[in-house]
């Protein structure tokens, strides 16, 4: 799925409206993720904290009623788009770091790591642990040549 300008405009604005939530202060607010939730039925997107407190809401015209197969990878990737355009905003947002986005489904489950904002990193999709279990077979097969 390739997004809309429309629904690019409409992310951007539901990002800012996430930064207006946290905006400076001189202590951070104790979070460690964001989780968004989209419905495939109804387009909605909304954010939460950690304890399931709503941050903000928007519908996204264009995922209203999306029969797509790969619906939630096809949003993950222009979600990830979007922040990594948004550096500059949602890097900053005054929650102690690190932090993450979170994409969840229909059910609020896991489905993707979008963007984690530490000190001096940020990680733009996949998981943390990416390959590790391939690494540390190397790692191990090395190690036992020796």
């Amino acid at each position: 799925m390739k997004a809309t300008e429309s629904t690019i405009t409409q992310l951007k604005r539901f990002f800012n409206k996430i930064s207006q939530k946290f905006p400076y202060a001189d202590e951070p607010v104790i979070m460690t993720d964001i989780h968004l939730s989209v419905s495939q039925d109804t387009g909605e997107l909304l954010a939460f904290d950690d304890n399931d407190n709503e941050i903000t809401r928007c519908v996204v015209d264009q995922w209203i009623n999306s029969k797509e197969q790969d619906f939630y990878t096809s949003i993950a990737g222009i979600l990830r788009e979007v922040l990594k355009e948004m550096s500059d905003v949602v890097d900053n947002l005054c929650i102690l770091k690190p932090y993450s986005f979170i994409l969840e489904n229909d059910d609020r489950e896991h489905f993707a790591e979008l963007y984690l904002v530490d000190s001096d990193i940020r990680i733009i999709g996949g998981d943390l642990m990416n390959g590790l279990d391939d690494d540390l077979n190397k790692f191990l097969d090395d190690l036992l040549k020796e």
